[in-house]
């Protein structure tokens, strides 16, 4: 058992380090080819979150190849569609698409669909490329971005890594925590769809 001043200790830790962390979530403010933005970009929008979670606990969920070939499907055409955003080469429908992913990706946890792998790798694909241009997009035209790119590309691995963790620890155990994660997801991605969040 935890001791009441060992909780309030690490509290105070918590709340002392997110106070001293840049707020730079949205691009046009800070250094926008820099790591931290890159990292700070998935991070800050709850429709990349979502999805990148629902990758992982739905790999998770399948077991076998899928636990690594899902989320390094969404991680290479993610990395693809980046640099198709940086190019400027038009993607059409890239807002509606990522709200579609953060629905259709909710569901397939929800309702715990069970897909051959390579049918969960295209379905991911296809998601994953206009997640990535909406990355590549927000890097500035007098970057490199390559920094940016490594930045957003960590923060994908870790959701993804959080994802799976979460899906293998207590979804396993705990099946239902995991299927009512996907329907939360699902639900954020109709809200944000609405207008409500």
């Amino acid at each position: 058992m935890i001791s009441a001043s060992t909780k309030r200790s690490t509290l105070a830790a918590i709340l002392l380090l997110a106070a001293a962390m840049p707020a730079y979530a949205h691009v046009g403010v800070g250094t926008t080819s820099s790591f931290a933005a890159g990292f700070a970009h998935p991070l800050s929008g709850v429709d990349h979150m979502a999805v990148m979670l629902a990758v992982g606990l739905w790999a998770a969920m399948k077991g076998g190849k899928a636990v690594w070939a899902w989320p390094l499907a969404f991680f290479g055409v993610m990395l693809a569609g980046g640099w198709l955003g940086m190019l400027h080469v038009p993607v059409p429908f890239v807002e509606p698409a990522i709200l579609a992913s953060v629905v259709a990706l909710g569901l397939l946890v929800a309702l715990a669909i069970d897909l051959p792998v390579s049918a969960g790798v295209a379905i991911i694909g296809l998601f994953a490329l206009f997640h990535g241009h909406a990355h590549g997009t927000e890097v500035p035209e007098n970057a490199g971005g390559l920094e940016y790119i490594a930045g957003f590309a960590a923060a994908t691995a870790l959701l993804h890594g959080t994802g799976i963790a979460a899906g293998l620890g207590l979804g396993l155990r705990y099946p239902g925590l995991a299927r009512a994660a996907g329907a939360a997801c699902a639900a954020v991605g109709v809200g944000l769809a609405f207008g409500v969040l």
